[in-house]
């Protein structure tokens, strides 16, 4: 947690596999759905998606984070390092402030994958308190999935003290 109604979000996955096939994964806009719960109604809504991202994308979809209601959602890709990293920020959305870097490092064995998400929700205090009850659980939901099915698609190099996750 940072301050106010300030948060972020960190998790870290470490990948049986090369960079070059974990970054072709990630930074395909295309593969957003495979790693989303399909609960989610996650559904990309660009007509034309390339198949990488670059600095300056918009990705607009449609998703359904709660109570199955669905919401438009648009991000831009900001910034790009190939096989390093990259940030997607929400220009329209749910969040008062949703900044998502996505992060690779090579390592002994694999990759490590870090995810730092930078939010704010909204509606202040209310926000606050949603993030308590709800928005920090669907999170922490969200990125297992993910791990589950980078897991699957690779399998997963051993857990180390320094490993964030619950």
């Amino acid at each position: 947690m940072l301050s106010n109604s300030f948060y972020q979000f960190k998790r870290e996955q470490r990948i049986k596999a090369t960079i070059d096939e974990v970054w072709d994964f990630i930074s395909s806009p295309k593969n957003l759905k495979e790693i989303t719960p399909d609960y989610m109604g996650f559904d990309i809504t660009n007509t034309d998606i390339p198949e990488k991202m670059y600095a300056g994308m918009i990705i607009t979809y449609k998703v359904s984070p709660m109570l199955g209601i669905k919401m438009d959602w648009m991000t831009e890709i900001t910034h790009v390092r190939d096989r390093k990293y990259f940030v997607d920020e929400q220009r329209v959305g749910p969040y008062s402030l949703w900044h998502h870097q996505h992060i690779l490092e090579e390592i002994d064995g694999g990759v490590l994958m870090k995810d730092i998400v930078t939010y704010s929700p909204p509606f202040g205090f209310l926000g606050a308190i949603a993030n308590s009850f709800m928005i920090e659980k669907k999170l922490k939901e969200i990125f297992l999935y993910r791990r589950r099915v980078l897991r699957n698609k690779w399998g997963e190099l051993p857990k180390y003290n320094n490993y964030i996750f619950d």
